[in-house]
């Protein structure tokens, strides 16, 4: 069986993991909302999409939000 390794950053809340933010959610939602408003609401695509993020490490993700949702 194989075992599932979870980003630990994807888990932490918006705010407390940007200053920039003043989200009270976990950064694994707001990448899903962003994903969801970027791509028309498809679901499929956005499970696509967070499937990519899933497998990367956590500086990776932490680029990535810093480049995508900092507004």
């Amino acid at each position: 069986m194989a075992v599932v390794f979870k980003t630990a950053l994807l888990d932490e809340i918006m705010k407390d993991v940007f200053d920039w933010s003043d989200q009270d959610m976990p950064v694994r939602d707001a990448l899903w909302d962003y994903f969801m408003e970027s791509n028309g609401h498809n679901t499929d695509e956005s499970e696509a999409s967070m499937k990519k993020i899933d497998a990367k490490s956590d500086d990776e993700v932490r680029a990535y939000v810093e480049e995508n949702l900092k507004k």
